[in-house]
């Protein structure tokens, strides 16, 4: 065939393979109704989460940050813009200033001092052959109670005259103090008393992560040589316990970030600023000193300052973790 003719019909069947490339094919079209109804139901399922999340995390946390840029105080009526008028009053205020020192000494203690502790307990609650159960229940029942009941109870603890810690350190001749209302001693007491309530968390999660390590780790350590002890625990058992430590160390150092109760209960900050920490800086500045404005500033820094040092510290940490 020659002429127009074939060269209408040659027009015409590349128009239609056009057509056939750029239409959906039937298992395209089953694919694409396929991946949308998958979609649906993650959003069916996840939507209720991501809806309170969204009104009870970031909608607050909005409304804080414009109440920062304001002059409101609670209970008041009106209000004015400030601008940033609070966040330099905040840092250029010498009590919180003194209070963020003191949270950040407090969590370079506690956070140590936890996972140190955690991790020696473990280990001794592992190489035990008897009762493990009731010593893993007897260190964690200090995280589960209250901590407000548990401040009151170290509290009588506590006490400069009739005080078990005092009695005690008087019977074997050792001097006594003032714990918490002497200014070398109180914020250090504070965490000591956090890193005793972390201590069953910390523990729990390196039982699990000991249990995790292969046997056949140990014994190819022992083929090499390192058959003691301290030498199975830096070549196998840390490295191996990299995660776990990874987490232990951010959570509870967003804990004692977060630590309000004791210094409520028994400091309220005192003597002088020597156990305040931010906090209850925030809560004093926003509910007793009526400063709604300053102190939602404060919110504002503080939950700047917790997550840029949370993702600083997964970074440096997450370089040296050993992932199985």
């Amino acid at each position: 065939m020659s002429g127009p003719l074939a060269l209408s019909s040659a027009s015409d069947e590349r128009s239609t393979t056009r057509s056939d490339r750029t239409s959906p094919t039937p298992a395209a079209s089953s694919a694409r109704r396929r991946v949308l109804k998958e979609a649906l139901a993650a959003w069916t399922l996840a939507g209720p989460a991501v809806f309170f999340l969204f009104v009870l995390f970031f909608v607050p946390m909005i409304g804080v940050f414009i109440i920062a840029l304001t002059d409101w105080q609670f209970g008041a009526r009106s209000l004015s813009f400030v601008g940033l008028a609070n966040f330099r009053e905040v840092f250029a205020d010498h009590g919180f200033r003194t209070s963020l020192f003191n949270t950040v000494i407090y969590v370079l203690i506690v956070v140590p001092g936890t996972l140190v502790l955690g991790l020696l307990t473990a280990l001794l609650i592992e190489s035990g052959n008897s009762c493990r159960s009731f010593y893993r229940a007897i260190h964690f029942l200090p995280f589960m109670a209250t901590l407000t009941a548990m401040a009151i109870a170290w509290e009588a603890l506590l006490h400069p005259t009739i005080g078990l810690v005092n009695q005690t350190l008087a019977a074997i001749g050792l001097p006594t103090a003032n714990w918490l209302r002497d200014d070398k001693t109180a914020l250090s007491v504070l965490a000591v008393i956090d890193i005793w309530q972390n201590l069953g968390y910390a523990m729990v999660l390196f039982l699990a992560g000991l249990k995790s390590i292969p046997q056949d780790l140990y014994d190819a350590a022992d083929v090499d040589g390192a058959d003691l002890w301290l030498d199975r625990l830096c070549t196998v058992t840390l490295p191996m316990l990299g995660p776990v430590s990874m987490f232990v160390v951010i959570v509870v150092a967003l804990r004692a970030f977060e630590s309000f109760d004791t210094v409520k209960v028994l400091t309220q900050g005192g003597p002088g600023h020597a156990s305040e920490m931010l906090l209850y800086t925030l809560y004093r500045e926003s509910f007793e000193y009526l400063h709604t404005g300053y102190g939602a500033a404060v919110a504002v820094v503080f939950l700047a300052i917790v997550v840029t040092l949370t993702l600083i510290q997964a970074r440096l940490m997450d370089r040296k973790v050993h992932y199985q």
